[in-house]
């Protein structure tokens, strides 16, 4: 992870990775078919980790509109165990533009964590929480404002605290939800 977020997915080579990891190479391909299987493996679990935040964060509360602060609270968390490394995202994005492969895992999670979203928010309009919003549209925006904060995150990391941003944001996006809200 660490190289890769250092020098970029081009630059970094298996004997690079072993030599950071302290392992030969027959190590590494006994466990790994190419360095786009490690690569893929580190996407895959930093997604895994991302949604399992997620989801313990909104097991435990009563409304939709607490699942959405207990989502973003969960945020914060992630963003500091990323922190210095999160760049690795953009490395995940830049191979998605030049491999179908990497592109199909980079954006298999976004339409999940959008549908998440969509069912929430349907969740949200029954329950009495949310007004009758289109729930297909505030996914779209959700999932777009989380890869902005992120990206501003990743370029800018000293622009703002975004532990802050977060929780705040996602309060904007709920008092526009809201009934009784203007």
């Amino acid at each position: 992870m660490d190289l890769f977020s250092k020098v970029g997915y081009e630059a970094a080579g298996v004997a690079e990775i072993c030599e950071k990891c302290g392992i030969s190479k027959g190590a590494f391909y006994h466990h790994f078919p190419t360095k786009q299987t490690v690569f893929l493996e580190l996407l895959e679990k930093w997604l895994a980790d991302l949604e399992a935040a997620m989801e313990q964060a909104a097991r435990e509360v009563k409304s939709v509109p607490e699942a959405f602060r207990a989502m973003a609270s969960s945020m914060r968390g992630i963003m500091q165990v990323a922190d210095g490394r999160i760049s690795i995202f953009l490395e995940f994005w830049t191979q998605a533009r030049r491999d179908p492969e990497v592109w199909e895992r980079t954006i298999k999670p976004f339409r999940h964590y959008r549908r998440i979203f969509e069912l929430l928010i349907c969740r949200g309009v029954q329950e009495g929480s949310f007004k009758d919003v289109d729930p297909v549209l505030t996914a779209h925006t959700l999932v777009s404002f989380a890869v902005g904060a992120l990206l501003q995150g990743v370029v800018d990391p000293e622009g703002a605290k975004w532990d802050d941003i977060l929780p705040r944001s996602i309060e904007f996006f709920l008092h526009a939800m809201m009934k009784g809200q203007t």
